[in-house]
């Protein structure tokens, strides 16, 4: 697990406790915003609890939506943080069991792979790992995706109040193992429960560490 400097997690917390606004989604690449700031991307298995996530993570409950159907999110959402603008948040669309006709998810795809290999600015992803399940074969998928793109990413298990702390225990160290496998994984990961508000100052730092990188 990850110690982050009291310095950085204030910071972090000033930042994300300013401004923070939806700025458009991106059903393509050709509408993706102008690549003037760093990005922050969250991947993570439909219903993984990303949007509560990232709703925890700028402290407004309405920022992201949340949804108990799995593929809601179908774009690359992007949220302005900071005035002036300091970086950005990218919601990718959720993966694996979304109740969606197969074009649809293939579309999703290579949406995603075509982003990943082409965003100059894109610092870092952070993908979600239900605690509940550890790091499951679609998990997997992405994370290859991410390491063929050579993009730099941190596995996040979330949840992490849905089960007891022997067991947070056990799938955290199974996490780093495999994390610590993978070139483009970070070492280190976070345990965050959104409902608990728990690991979600030490998510903040992450990010922001990320894009002053």
């Amino acid at each position: 697990m990850s110690d982050f400097d009291p310095e950085l997690i204030e910071a972090a917390r000033k930042t994300f406790a300013g401004p923070v606004a939806f700025l458009k989604s991106a059903p393509a690449l050709h509408f993706l915003p102008e690549p003037t700031v760093p990005e922050v991307a969250f991947a993570g298995r439909s219903n993984v609890g990303k949007s509560s996530l990232l709703n925890a993570l700028a402290g407004r409950n309405g920022l992201a939506r949340t949804s108990n159907t799995p593929g809601r999110t179908q774009e690359l959402n992007f949220f302005d943080i900071g005035d002036p603008l300091q970086f950005r948040l990218v919601d990718m669309p959720g993966y694996g069991f979304a109740k969606a006709p197969k074009d649809v998810v293939k579309k999703w795809r290579f949406l995603v792979n075509d982003f990943l290999r082409g965003r100059d600015v894109l610092k870092r992803a952070l993908v979600l790992i239900d605690s509940r399940h550890g790091i499951k074969d679609v998990d997997r998928e992405i994370l290859d995706m991410l390491d063929g793109a050579a993009v730099s990413y941190r596995l996040v298990l979330t949840k992490a109040d849905k089960i007891k702390l022997a067991e947070l225990a056990e799938v955290t160290q199974r996490t780093i193992d495999e994390a610590r496998k993978r070139p483009a994984a970070h070492p280190d990961i976070l345990a965050t429960s959104s409902e608990k508000n728990e690991g979600i100052a030490a998510l903040r730092a992450a990010v922001l560490e990320a894009v002053r990188v």
